[in-house]
């Protein structure tokens, strides 16, 4: 079986396959923000295999995401001492079989490259994925299979905790759709605001994609794929995105993984001392 551990700046996204087939999935904090070491990271892990029913000993691989550096030292350490393995790391050196067009390849971070694998080796291309994490990230497909680019915003989540933390008078409010958008009181209109506003930057920003690339791409019909941990604020909202997979980024992983199959170590081997 494969661990895919997705480690994104506020939430570390863990998913266990066995052949194309994700069994379960798990989610925790980013470690930065909970715990420190590789021993902190293994116990949870092991935890959450044990408390699924699953066994640590039928692990044979582990390839991680991840744009938190610090936490990604530790998660390579875990998977040393825990599984006995040396896990794959995505980064832009990778076999991944799309061009990244982009002024700084190495810029692109290793969830956009898995979700825009994954995006095309699962729905086709053109694609768009937006990811709602603590960033809110576009990335495009061309229609001849290669990446071309994104947009990256501020997620919806941080940009409410800065209108909180600078409002003096406006309170926390929970992210629950409003039925009207005119608000009868403050609770009402901020939520309305930020829920409202959210999706209108999302579809202007898809809009405005689609426009550009129509005028350089005659077949420019992307698929597009809405994922991350806040994509179901957007379901049955959005004009654009008709596709929701909460698994892509893990998915991207394991295609990745599957990918770089030949220049990998050997496999985990927990049994060994």
């Amino acid at each position: 079986m494969l661990l895919a551990i997705d480690v994104g700046n506020t939430h570390t996204v863990i998913g266990l396959f066995e052949g194309d087939d994700i069994l379960a999935s798990w989610r925790m904090g980013t470690p930065r923000y909970r715990y420190e070491t590789a021993d902190e990271i293994g116990s949870i892990i092991l935890n959450f295999l044990d408390h699924s029913g699953y066994d640590a000993l039928s692990v044979e691989e582990i390839a991680i995401s991840s744009v938190v550096p610090g936490t990604l030292e530790e998660i390579q350490k875990m998977g040393r001492k825990y599984f006995k393995c040396e896990p794959f790391i995505i980064n832009g050196s990778v076999k991944t079989g799309l061009k990244i067009i982009y002024d700084y390849p190495g810029e692109v971070g290793a969830d956009r490259i898995a979700n825009s694998v994954a995006a095309r080796e699962l729905y086709g291309f053109p694609a768009i994925v937006v990811d709602f994490g603590t960033a809110t990230t576009f990335d495009i497909v061309s229609d001849e299979g290669n990446y071309i680019g994104g947009v990256i915003t501020p997620g919806i989540e941080i940009s409410s905790e800065a209108l909180f933390k600078f409002a003096a008078k406006l309170s926390k409010v929970d992210l629950k759709w409003t039925e009207k958008i005119i608000g009868k009181n403050t609770y009402e209109s901020l939520r309305a605001g930020i829920l409202y506003g959210f999706l209108g930057q999302v579809d202007f920003i898809i809009e405005k994609i689609i426009e550009e690339e129509k005028g350089s791409m005659e077949n420019f019909n992307p698929v597009i794929i809405g994922t991350g941990g806040l994509s179901y604020l957007l379901k049955d909202k959005s004009r654009y995105i008709k596709v929701f997979d909460d698994n892509l980024t893990l998915k991207g992983i394991k295609i990745l993984n599957d990918k770089n199959k030949s220049e990998k170590p050997e496999e985990c081997d927990i049994k060994t001392s």
